[in-house]
Parts: C-alpha cells; sequence; structure tokens
C-alpha cells in the first residue's frame, strides 16, 4: 500500500482536517491544528507530504520517527500539531486495514466507559447557573469553566472573589454531586495563582487547570504548597521530552496532553505510560472536533491512569461549526449520565462526511474564514493572556 494523497480542509469554528488517500482505496482522516494557527499547521503538512507521498502508511512508526528526528529544528507547537494529524491518519488506516479500532491495535481495552464533562460559561465566566442548569438536566455530573478573564500581574482581590463566588454558585445548587474543574487558561501569573490555588481550596474542586503558563511550570511548586486541590496541566506541552521535566519535579497531578498537539496518538500513548510510571493521572485535552475526539477516546481505553475526557460539544468556541455536524453518523458518540460510550468501529472510529467537509471548507475559506483568538488588554492597556 502507498500514500497517493494528502488533502487538508479548513472547517468553522475553527480546525482543519486532513484526509490521507492510499492506492488500496483505504483513507484515514486525522485533524492537524493549532487553534489561530491553521494555515502554519497547513503548510507544515505540505513540507511533511513531501516526505510521505508514495510511503507505506503502516510504517507508522517509522515515519514519525523520520518526521521528528530528520528536522534539524524540531519540537514546537506548529511542527508537532502537523505530526499529530498524520499520526491520527495513518492509524486510522492501519485500522481501516485491520478491521480494527486503534484500541485494540495498541494494547486492547482497559475500561467499559469513559466519564467526559461538559465546559460551561464561555471565555469570560458568565450565565453560569444557567449553563450548569442545563448540564446537570443533560446527566452530566463533571463541568469545567474558566476561572477568570484577564488578570494582571498582581491584581485586585475583587477579581479573586468573583473566581470564588461564581464556584460557590454551582456548589450552592448541586452540591458535590457535580465535579467542578477550573480553567485558570494561564491567564493568570505566579503571585495571583498561588491566591486563588488558596482561595479554591474550600470547593474540593476536581482540579484546577494550566494555574501558570508552561513557560513558568516551575512555579508548580510554589502552588503546590498553597492547595490540596489537583494540578492538571500539559495543553501546550508539545512532546515527551518536555513533559519529563514536570513528572520528574512531582508538583501535577493529571497532565493533558493535547493528541492534535503533542505529536498524535503515538507520542501521547508514551507520554500516558511514562504519567502511569509516576502515579499521575491523564485527562487528555481536546476542545477540538471528532476525528481528534476519535483518537482521545482510542488512547484513554488502553491507558488506565485516563479518568475523565475533555469534548467539544456545546462548547462555547464552536460557532458555525459543532462537533457532529462533519459525521456521516452523529450517533456513534453516545453520551449517557456524563459517561461517554466505546466506539466499536475499525480506525479512529469515525465517519466523517467528506463531501459535506469539502463543501464546507470551500465556502468557509472562500469567505476567508480564519478564527483567532482574542487580544485581550489589561485595565493599564498591557496586553494581558488569554
Amino acid at each position: 500500500m502507498k500514500i497517493t494523497g494528502m488533502k487538508l480542509y479548513k472547517l468553522p469554528p475553527r480546525w482543519l482536517f486532513l484526509k490521507i488517500e492510499t492506492d488500496e482505496g483505504i483513507s484515514g482522516w486525522g485533524e492537524p491544528i493549532i487553534e489561530g494557527s491553521a494555515d502554519a499547521v497547513r503548510a507544515a503538512v505540505e513540507e511533511y507530504a513531501k516526505y510521505l507521498m508514495g510511503k507505506d502508511p503502516m510504517r507508522i512508526q517509522d515515519h514519525w520517527q523520520a518526521m521528528y528526528r530528520t528536522n534539524f529544528y524540531r519540537n514546537g507547537a506548529v511542527f508537532m500539531s502537523a505530526m499529530a494529524g498524520i499520526d491520527q491518519a495513518l492509524w486510522d488506516i492501519k485500522g481501516k486495514f485491520y478491521n480494527a479500532p486503534v484500541y485494540d491495535l495498541i494494547g486492547g481495552l482497559c475500561r467499559d466507559k469513559l466519564k467526559v464533562y461538559r465546559w460551561i460559561g464561555g471565555d469570560r465566566p458568565s450565565d453560569i447557573k444557567e449553563t450548569v442548569t442545563e448540564a446537570y438536566n443533560q446527566g452530566y455530573r463533571a463541568i469545567k469553566m474558566n476561572g477568570t478573564e484577564e488578570m494582571h500581574w498582581v491584581d485586585s482581590f475583587k477579581k479573586v472573589e468573583q473566581v470564588c463566588e461564581r464556584v460557590q454558585v454551582i456548589r450552592d445548587l448541586y452540591g458535590y454531586d457535580m465535579d467542578i474543574a477550573v480553567d485558570l487558561h494561564g491567564r493568570v501569573h505566579k503571585t495571583m495563582a498561588k491566591v486563588l490555588a488558596r482561595e479554591l481550596d474550600q470547593f474540593r474542586l476536581m482540579f484546577i487547570e494550566e494555574p501558570v503558563l508552561p513557560d513558568n511550570n516551575e512555579a508548580m511548586r510554589e502552588i503546590r504548597l498553597h492547595t490540596a486541590t489537583p494540578i492538571a496541566c500539559g495543553e501546550r506541552m508539545f512532546s515527551r521530552f518536555e513533559y519529563k521535566h514536570l513528572f520528574e519535579q512531582g508538583y501535577v497531578d493529571i497532565v493533558q496532553p493535547d493528541l492534535s498537539h503533542a505529536g498524535g496518538i503515538s507520542e501521547c500513548l508514551t507520554i500516558a505510560r511514562m504519567a502511569e510510571a509516576y502515579d499521575v493521572a491523564i485527562a487528555p485535552h481536546c476542545p477540538l472536533g471528532p476525528i481528534a475526539l476519535g483518537a482521545c477516546m482510542n488512547l484513554d481505553c488502553v491507558a488506565p491512569n485516563a479518568f475523565i475526557q475533555e469534548q467539544s460539544l456545546g462548547i462555547h468556541y464552536n460557532k458555525g461549526g459543532d462537533l457532529l455536524d462533519y459525521l456521516n453518523d452523529p450517533s456513534i458518540y453516545k453520551y449517557k449520565d456524563g459517561f461517554i460510550e466505546i466506539v466499536d468501529r475499525p480506525g479512529l472510529g469515525v465517519d466523517v462526511n467528506g463531501e459535506f467537509v469539502a463543501e464546507k471548507s470551500k465556502e468557509f475559506v472562500a469567505n476567508n474564514g480564519d478564527w483567532k483568538n482574542p487580544v485581550w488588554r489589561n485595565y493599564d492597556g498591557t496586553v494581558a493572556e488569554w
């Protein structure tokens, strides 16, 4: 079998799909994307395509090593995201060739179902009562929300109080029947992260996410001294070589590799095994599309330390396209009582509607569709972290 084509589709709301075609008629889908930098990732995929065209798609690890190690300047968001989507598509092809789910090819099931959480509250958290009630009524028993809007290096305690008030709304409504994760999104600097971690401890959260940027991971030690709440991070880390330092330091409880950013299934499986060795849980990051979710679920199926899965159904970013819109059979993702059923289909288990994808992509590009994250500024005009 040989790779004969690699087609890219830029799509709303902020996604990039990749279809790899072969001379035997088997095709695979991947989702290589950096949200806000789709064109940069597209260019990187096209660079890798020069190497991959005509190659045997079954030699996944060989291709992964070649893409990684023959780049003298390697790693980083763009290259690793391009490799991630390619890796997903190659695993999809291999699974379809053997008529088996990818999880059967990488170890086999270790679970019967998978817990998921739902996003609430939006980019600038609001309408907490309404959205958490909706999530509860839909059967979710775990939610995640952004903790705060922009926050200066040292900021007012009023903003800290506002974060606590929003969490209190959920506890007042549902007590401990609803698990809560608060995502600080790297918007908070070390000083305020320590304050927030201490003040949020009272709510017994499921976890606090990205209390500081990965640039400042060494600050996790100080933050850990101020809280017993599990700390999660990793969505902006791109390889095992970055994660190994995090594991060695020992201050993080949950890692969140993104299978569309951190080298795909092949690399994230390695990260999951490393995490298990350090007694660290994983909760793969996935505010993306159906292919990325399919990749995550296949990994979760073989990783006993995967305790919950992010998914984007109804997330605030999904304007113009949602998780199930690009599938021939949206019913493959079955949600019940806060869990998602394991998909028993070949490859990634995702049946993409190729014709609709091509049509929607053409329309999106013709209208100059291009999602960018907002530029936020602090009260004094300085640029804030988003």
